[in-house]
């Protein structure tokens, strides 16, 4: 119990370390939330697309993997671009929150022109990481509940592994495997410890998330009983609010990915950021 407190600690710490970062320039909002609707307008046009073209139908319980072809090759196409969407901005805002972190005052604009100077290594990580997806996918269904062990497991690895190949695309413009060897390389010597400062991050948001929700939402509808107005309009202010705290955690996110990779780089942890406070992502398991 201790130690859960001492994370949470911990992880609201790096949550008010990376906001204050992101006073320096609130404008890189716009980095996730033109990412989220782009997202969204591809998985729409590709889940048409699949309804349309009997892709879906292939899905269906005990189909041979050949029968399975043009679902998955739905599916591999959806990754590569729904990958390619989400890496490209995540390099943009990642890129503009290093040069933060050094004391820079990056633009939109800026963030923007770096990932495109990436745009071959963005695309070729995409190509790799679709791939993986869909082989893990596959595996899953081929070998149903040890199958889905495996997948956890090793999608587990594969994120750990990756951790920080987005801040090395957008710090060190090498290509999509070296920035993956590299990664391993920055992140070995944690054991996967450096990913508990992103996943409180998350875990915190989420929680607020969850609370808006439950306080918004669900009162909302209940208020819907007396008031139809009223209640569809804390309904609406409770979705708005969601969506922004999604906005900025995807930006925390991306401000302590890029604090990571420069104290893995560098040995000193960013100027924002406490030396201890970062020190302790780079923990080994029961050191």
């Amino acid at each position: 119990m201790a130690d859960f407190v001492s994370r949470f600690e911990r992880s609201w710490q790096l949550i008010k370390a990376s906001r204050d970062v992101l006073r320096a320039d609130s404008a890189l909002l716009i980095l996730p939330a033109v990412s989220g609707v782009a997202t969204t307008a591809i998985a729409a046009g590709f889940i048409t697309l699949a309804v349309s073209n009997g892709a879906f139908e292939a899905t269906r319980h005990g189909a041979a993997l050949e029968d399975k072809t043009p679902f998955y090759a739905w599916l591999f196409a959806w990754y590569v671009v729904q990958y390619f969407v989400v890496i490209f901005f995540n390099t943009a805002l990642v890129g503009a929150a290093i040069e933060l972190l050094a004391g820079g005052r990056p633009t939109v604009g800026d963030a923007l022109r770096l990932a495109l100077g990436r745009i071959g290594a963005i695309l070729g990580y995409a190509v790799i990481s679709a791939t993986v997806g869909v082989l893990l996918r596959a595996l899953a269904e081929r070998l149903g509940f040890v199958g889905r062990l495996i997948e956890s497991m090793l999608g587990l690895a594969w994120t750990a592994a990756t951790f920080l190949v987005v801040p090395i695309l957008a710090a060190e413009n090498i290509g999509p495997w070296d920035a993956i060897t590299r990664s391993t390389a920055l992140l070995r010597k944690t054991w996967g410890e450096s990913l508990i400062g992103s996943a409180g991050i998350s875990l915190v948001m989420s929680l607020v998330i969850a609370a808006v929700a439950a306080v918004g939402i669900g009162g909302g509808v209940l208020l819907f009983q007396v008031n139809r107005v009223v209640g569809v309009a804390m309904v609406a202010a409770a979705v708005v609010a969601i969506l922004l705290v999604i906005l900025f955690t995807a930006a925390l996110s991306a401000i302590y990915a890029a604090a990571v990779y420069c104290y893995a780089v560098s040995g000193k942890p960013p100027g924002a950021f406490d030396g201890e406070l970062i020190r302790a992502a780079f923990t080994r398991k029961g050191a």
